[in-house]
């Protein structure tokens, strides 16, 4: 059952639906089906702007409802592709013009935050914000030293709303495993946990201005990406104070155009960042939507925002590099093998049958030009498929997953022909080359040589002792299975049955002579009790 104050937000969010006039979205939500006719009643709930175009109302409900239905619209809005014109136009509105909350405000969470007067801290603060988003708001300043700034400033309350929203989608989550018989595969609490730790990252800003110094690092000798400075002394979890930058909105194609930025070569250029993120490093800036990117005249990329970040396994960067490959040379044979190689689909799958699936799919797709192939709905396609063949959600991978859809999607709009394929192959086959090749193996064993250096003079002696214990009869050979672990703990299961057996009739065989004995009472009692006790546990144990 859904706790009550959790039904609450549930109206809560079904009344801001209706009075934005989004009635139809609540008639299909079946988790509404047994509450959306009580919202028809009350004045109060009517819709208020069923004037406004249909795109604007779906702006708005969102930014009533708080930060994570915000950032579901600023998700949405990186994949105009994806959207009906006019929704696609509106969400991006999301991006960095969320309603701001007062300059006052902002000025009192900075004084409290760093423990001085904004007039001590800053030559200037503005109090009307240069942008404003779900989880803050930025301000422009400028340090008594003369560096022009931002001061980025968490939202009050943010973090009681947002917690609330991540309690409700447990909830759900809770929900969905019990009454959706797809919810084991798609593994909802997980998700939800993956979101909820991505989400509640975001609100220290520390953290982010970790992140951030972290990036700037591995580009700082970069042509393409350049990560504005932290200023640390100026740095807490609610206030983050970074160098102001000047750039054009990459969303901005018109503004593009007129500076006469290369949008082939900008939009490559973003495909590039991303797989070097994802595979020289591991660490990738996940919030990748137009409000959080800059480019300069000679398409040069700024970023800013750096609350969500990514990261990867060694293990899903190979499986990752190599399904990618594989399916760019249409080896699905290949593809299919490493689904079920690292697990994402049951290992007792048919290759032969997983690959014939997943080739029904590619092959219309890759029939036209590699330019007019979107990732996005090739993704879409397979999740199709993967749900025939049980194929579980992959957590850890969701941010990435995320985060191409939002690269595709940016490069498209900048340059309606950018071939993501293409861009993506070579740098993948460079990184296999490098991380898989020869030379990258006498490199890791160079890595090693010290540590074996080290260990070499107790080798000899190992040897030694071993071969000492086989001459001499005392070698022992350790075998260890699934099934003698099986069997060794059914012996003594069985053990324990016969102890307990015999102990419980031993308890009661002697309570029933100590009561013919005149014994006490109690003790006769307490002596049968145990007996029965003993007797149902090994009773259990069969």
């Amino acid at each position: 059952m859904i706790p009550i104050r959790l039904v609450s937000r549930l109206l809560h969010i079904q009344q801001v639906l209706v009075r934005h006039g989004l009635d139809e979205l609540v008639e299909a939500t079946h988790l509404y089906r047994p509450l959306r006719y009580a919202a028809r009643f009350p004045a109060g709930l009517r819709a208020r702007d069923v004037e406004a175009p249909r795109a604007v109302r779906i702006r708005r409900a969102l930014e009533e409802l708080g930060p994570i239905f915000v950032k579901f619209g600023q998700t949405l809005s990186t994949r105009r592709d994806l959207l009906p014109d006019d929704i696609g136009e509106e969400l991006v509105k999301l991006q960095d013009r969320v309603p701001p909350f007062p300059g006052p405000e902002a000025r009192r969470t900075v004084e409290s935050a760093l423990g001085q007067p904004v007039g001590t801290l800053f030559r200037s603060f503005d109090e009307e914000p240069l942008a404003s988003a779900s989880v803050a708001q930025v301000h422009a300043a400028r340090l008594h030293s003369g560096e022009e700034v931002v001061v980025k400033v968490l939202r009050p309350g943010v973090q009681k709303r947002i917690e609330a929203d991540i309690e409700l989608l447990y909830a759900l989550a809770g929900m969905a495993h019990r009454f959706w018989p797809d919810a084991r595969r798609l593994r909802p609490a997980e998700v939800v946990a993956e979101f909820e730790k991505t989400i509640l990252d975001e609100l220290d800003l520390v953290r982010e201005a970790a992140n951030a110094a972290e990036i700037r690092r591995r580009f700082e000798t970069s042509e393409i990406l350049y990560i504005p400075k932290v200023y640390w002394d100026y740095t807490r979890r609610d206030v983050m104070v970074m160098e102001r930058i000047a750039g054009i909105p990459i969303g901005d194609v018109a503004q593009l155009r007129r500076e006469g930025v290369d949008l082939k070569l900008l939009a490559e250029r973003g495909v590039e960042i991303f797989f070097t993120q994802v595979f020289r490093d591991s660490f990738f800036h996940a919030d990748m939507h137009p409000g959080n990117i800059f480019a300069t005249p000679d398409a040069r990329y700024i970023a800013v925002d750096f609350g969500i970040v990514g990261s990867i396994s060694k293990a899903d960067q190979y499986y990752v590099a190599e399904n990618f490959l594989a399916f760019f040379n249409r080896d699905y044979r290949r593809v299919a093998e490493m689904h079920v190689e690292s697990g994402w689909v049951p290992r007792t799958t048919r290759v032969e049958e997983f690959e014939s699936a997943i080739r029904s799919v590619s092959e219309p797709i890759f029939e036209k030009p590699l330019k007019e192939i979107s990732y996005g709905q090739v993704l879409l396609r397979l999740f199709q498929v993967a749900r025939r063949f049980d194929m579980e959600v992959q957590p850890q991978l969701v941010l990435l997953q995320k985060t191409l859809l939002n690269i595709e999607g940016l490069g498209r709009e900048l340059y309606p022909e950018l071939d993501l394929w293409q861009t993506a192959k070579p740098f993948l086959e460079n990184w296999f080359r490098q991380d898989r090749g020869p030379k990258s193996t006498v490199k890791k064993l160079g890595a090693k040589l010290p540590e074996w250096a080290q260990q070499w003079p107790e080798v000899p002696g190992l040897g030694y002792q071993a071969l000492d214990r086989a001459v001499n009869g005392r070698l022992e050979l350790s075998v260890r299975s699934d099934e003698l672990r099986a069997l060794n703990r059914e012996v003594r299961r069985g053990q324990r049955s016969i102890l307990g057996g015999i102990g419980g009739g031993s308890l009661v065989l002697s309570a029933a002579i100590l009561s013919t004995a005149f014994a006490h009472p109690v003790l006769v009692w307490l002596l049968a009790a145990l007996g029965v006790g003993l007797f149902a546990y090994a009773w259990t144990l069969r």
